[in-house]
């Protein structure tokens, strides 16, 4: 699996819509992660570069940052738990009988 940084000029919504769902069409990706305020899109899995860059050139102006392998998953320990979680259980009243009582 390969980790793409491309740079991407979006100046919109519409744009970086488009942007989205043409990475998330191309072979290969598996998650897509955008950062607005540097203009970067990364792109995770066996992706080939230059073919995502020919594609995407066609929204907007796009240059290869970085290219390198995936880094790997950090598991969570699950002693950095802040509470711990309890089933929650609730009270069912049981129902209200009313008799009503006849005089004849």
């Amino acid at each position: 699996m390969k980790n793409v940084v491309l740079k991407v000029d979006i100046h919109n919504d519409k744009i970086k819509q488009k942007v989205m769902k043409k990475a998330s069409s191309l072979s290969g990706v598996e998650s897509i992660s955008i950062d607005m305020k540097e203009k970067k899109l990364t792109l995770l899995g066996d992706i080939d570069p230059v073919n995502a860059v020919s594609k995407l050139r066609k929204f907007c102006h796009t240059e290869i940052v970085s290219v390198g392998p995936s880094k790997p998953k950090e598991e969570k320990k699950s002693e950095d738990k802040p509470f711990e979680t309890y089933p929650f259980y609730y009270h069912v009243q049981p129902p209200q009988y009313i008799q009503d009582f006849y005089y004849i």
